[in-house]
């Protein structure tokens, strides 16, 4: 197998933070030797989650074997994993910003039961693909404030919110939030675009938005795109483009990535 250098676009704050973790638990476990210092350890962990490198490959270039690359990255995916945001630690930080913008995303997954139905809850009408749905809460300059942990792909946004306990702390907290339609109903301090008005009884056609409506929606959509770009920038992380683990280890992933993003922040 051939190996050949690369780059990837990851802030140098992030790969500090966690060879300072890993540095720390292995003076807490009093390891004695590694194959990997734990800066090398990081970079491998860190090359896994950006570009989506597989075990072997990995393996191949940090001239390690499988194995070992296996348990570095599920030590250090438990290790970040722990240091990802509570929703308590996220609404305190939201409630310091002028508003937050609140969206869901899917995470495509491939390694979902088809037997009996299993697949059924994984898959998204929406997307018409299997997949997670995580709810993302962004700033207004576009940074990431908190990724919810993943639920089965049939979930609506509104209902992953709620099960999440987002829309509760938002409307406790009193967090102004911008959100598109899927969140109607969330309360007050939730804005949603205008929607279209009711069937005209005359035309049987949808009534068209005013030009204020539409100026309104307009300006909705422009402070909403930041969020946007928090969704995409997670996508820049190839682990999460389409999982290749099951659904139960998808949520140390998620929490994985949410460390780092924040931490490059």
């Amino acid at each position: 197998m051939l190996s050949y250098p690369s780059g990837m676009t990851v802030s140098s704050r992030a790969l500090g933070m966690l060879a300072d973790a890993l540095r720390h638990h292995r003076s807490e476990r009093a390891t004695r030797w590694r194959k990997l210092s734990p800066g090398h350890q990081a970079l491998l962990v860190v090359a896994y989650l950006r570009k989506g490198e597989t075990y072997a490959d990995l393996a191949c270039g940090f001239q390690v074997g499988t194995s070992t690359v296996y348990r570095y990255i599920r030590e250090a995916l438990a290790l970040l994993a722990a240091m990802a945001p509570t929703l308590e630690q996220a609404i305190e930080v939201a409630s310091r910003k002028a508003f937050v913008i609140l969206d869901g995303t899917l995470l495509r997954i491939d390694r979902v039961g088809m037997a009996s139905g299993r697949d059924r809850a994984f898959y998204s009408g929406k997307h018409k693909c299997h997949g997670l749905n995580v709810q993302v809460i962004a700033d207004p300059i576009g940074r990431l404030v908190w990724i919810s942990p993943p639920l089965p792909g049939a979930r609506h946004d509104m209902g992953a919110a709620r099960e999440h306990g987002i829309i509760d702390a938002i409307a406790e907290a009193e967090i102004p939030t911008v959100a598109d339609t899927a969140y109607q109903g969330a309360g007050s301090t939730v804005a949603i675009p205008q929607r279209r008005r009711r069937l005209d009884s005359d035309t049987g056609r949808y009534r068209r938005l005013s030009r204020d409506q539409k100026e309104v929606n307009a300006a909705h959509a422009r402070r909403r795109g930041p969020g946007e770009r928090v969704n995409a920038e997670l996508k820049n992380w190839k682990i999460l483009r389409k999982i290749r683990s099951c659904p139960g280890r998808a949520d140390e992933l998620v929490a994985a990535v949410q460390t780092l993003t924040i931490a490059s922040a």
